[in-house]
């Protein structure tokens, strides 16, 4: 449902107040995201999944226990990769690359640019 005229001028009123009194505020509250903890927990999960494997790798002929430490590891990291790619799943691919993009403002998408050099080279 979309907002009334009033609604807006009052909503746009109060941002501006924002800005001027806390801008610092303003920005983090602009840049910040839903997923920015999702996200970072991921990047966690990743990281735990591929140190757990090579616990267990380098491990497995030292003690049986250490590699079972290290698949250990990899288990839980899975799981939780498991659970917060689910929770992702649920808002939308769209939301999260949007997510992405804003979190990292210097990714560039793929493409984005060369498709110039592709037009010119195709005539």
């Amino acid at each position: 449902m979309p907002l009334s005229e009033n609604e807006q001028r009052i909503l746009d009123e109060i941002e501006r107040n924002l800005h001027e009194t806390d801008p610092r505020l303003a920005k983090e509250v602009s840049e910040t995201t839903v997923y920015r903890h999702a996200i970072g927990s991921l990047k966690w999960m990743v990281v735990g999944l591929i140190a757990g494997l090579v616990l267990m790798v380098s491990t497995l002929q030292i003690h049986f226990l250490l590699a079972f430490a290290g698949f250990f590891v990899m288990l839980v990291s899975a799981l939780g990769l498991e659970r917060n790619l689910r929770m992702m799943s649920r808002a939308g691919l769209n939301k999260v690359s949007d997510a992405i993009k804003t979190a990292n403002p210097n990714l560039r998408r793929r493409g984005e640019g060369d498709d110039e050099s592709d037009d010119d080279s195709e005539s």
